[in-house]
């Protein structure tokens, strides 16, 4: 008998098609089929009392079942065995006939009398995280927890040698905020071998990868582009032809006003495989972030996003009842904001700029169409910026929401 839990060598077994006896059909072995299961074992389950569930999985031809009590010659060819009874006599039994033909046996009863252990494991994406701390199995799945949810929320890196068929994946990064990517696209940014990435982008993740992770910064800014989109499209398609995961990071959400779309085609014209992480868009996200909806009862029940470039839409905007919200207008905003004037939108109608939205950084800048062009001048406002036309900028809880999130971010 052993006197105290001893330090186990972890091992994974290849079950696929070998013979695996578990004697009991409780909750204990309820629990613990559908992994063995998964592993592709051949299972008999030996029992004279069956849960429900077991029977479910006998009746579906997954197990083979059989009603009556353990008895010796049962373990014969068995590559594994778990004794999961309620009597510990039994188990005993089983454990020692199964340490005699030399076959590892898991007693569910005393892990300190057994030859083997079911860790606490978990599986995420093809990681299967598998703990043992010291035969406290309470201990065991706090840490499985722990580890599983960095895997899942990309903050433990889960890089992978893989074969040599690249792939490219485009994650919208949201509006600044590391905070507000997405937890997919968090994860699958944490598997990338190259980024390719935005300065809209939340640039500082980055920090967080492995040192060896190639990464190039597209860098587009009004007048400039230290890549332009050819160029882009021609680095993530070579990368991933070299049998790399390539990440495109961008800003906001990438098939709106992102140019993905154009990305995907190149890669499919490329054969190379591509899929999309919807991010939260900016247009969207920098009003919330400054307290204003684009949409609200009685003031706006629609929006409308166009980019600052879009000014021949005007004469067709200046007539609807929707919030405009223009993203990338800065350096057009006084040309906006007469030209909407002209077409009959009131000059009083209020105007929100929101600078750097949802980052330490944020400033927001109201006005109405006739002044905020000198009042964004004067106050020296510069991209990035979201701007908002539309009576949703007036709604009174817009500055108790603005100092909310000033003090949140004093915060962390």
């Amino acid at each position: 008998m052993r006197a105290a839990y001893v330090s186990s060598y972890p091992l994974s077994l290849n079950l696929a098609g070998k013979k695996v006896v578990v004697v009991g059909a409780g909750q204990v072995s309820s629990r613990r089929l559908p992994a063995l299961i998964d592993a592709g074992a051949c299972i008999t389950v030996i029992a004279d009392v069956v849960d429900h569930r077991i029977g479910d999985l006998a009746a579906s031809g997954q197990i083979q079942l059989q009603e009556r009590k353990y008895v010796p010659g049962d373990l014969d060819g068995a590559w594994l065995v778990h004794a999961s009874t309620n009597i510990p006599a039994v188990n005993e039994r089983v454990a020692a006939d199964a340490d005699r033909q030399g076959t590892w046996c898991i007693r569910a009863d005393n892990a300190l009398l057994s030859e083997a252990w079911t860790p606490a494991s978990t599986r995420v994406d093809d990681v299967t995280v598998a703990v043992t701390a010291g035969g406290d199995p309470r201990r065991a799945t706090a840490i499985r927890d722990a580890i599983a949810t960095q895997l899942t929320e990309g903050t433990l890196p889960i890089r992978r040698v893989r074969p040599a068929d690249g792939h490219v994946v485009l994650i919208g990064g949201g509006p600044g905020d590391p905070d507000l990517i997405t937890v997919r696209g968090r994860r699958e940014l944490a598997k990338a071998d190259v980024v390719v990435f935005d300065r809209l982008g939340p640039s500082s993740l980055l920090d967080t990868l492995a040192s060896d992770v190639e990464l190039i910064e597209a860098g587009k800014r009004p007048g400039h582009h230290t890549l332009t989109q050819d160029q882009i499209n021609a680095v993530i398609v070579d990368r991933a032809l070299q049998g790399k995961r390539v990440v495109r990071l961008k800003g906001g959400d990438p098939f709106v006003f992102g140019r993905g779309s154009e990305e995907v085609q190149a890669c499919a014209a490329a054969g190379v495989t591509v899929e999309v992480i919807p991010g939260i868009s900016s247009a969207v996200a920098g009003p919330a972030a400054a307290g204003i909806p684009v949409t609200h009862r009685g003031l706006a029940n629609g929006y409308a996003v166009i980019t600052g470039h879009q000014l021949t839409d005007l004469p067709a905007l200046a007539q609807l009842d929707l919030t405009l919200v223009v993203l990338m207008g800065v350096a057009t905003l006084a040309e906006l904001a007469s030209g909407l004037i002209g077409e009959g939108k009131p000059s009083s109608t209020p105007v929100a700029v929101i600078e750097q939205a949802s980052t330490p950084f944020q400033r927001v800048t109201v006005g109405t169409l006739e002044t905020i062009a000198v009042t964004a001048s004067s106050a020296g406002v510069r991209n990035p910026a979201v701007i908002v036309i539309g009576n949703v900028v007036s709604v009174p809880h817009l500055l108790a929401a603005e100092t909310a999130f000033a003090q949140a971010m004093s915060e962390r």
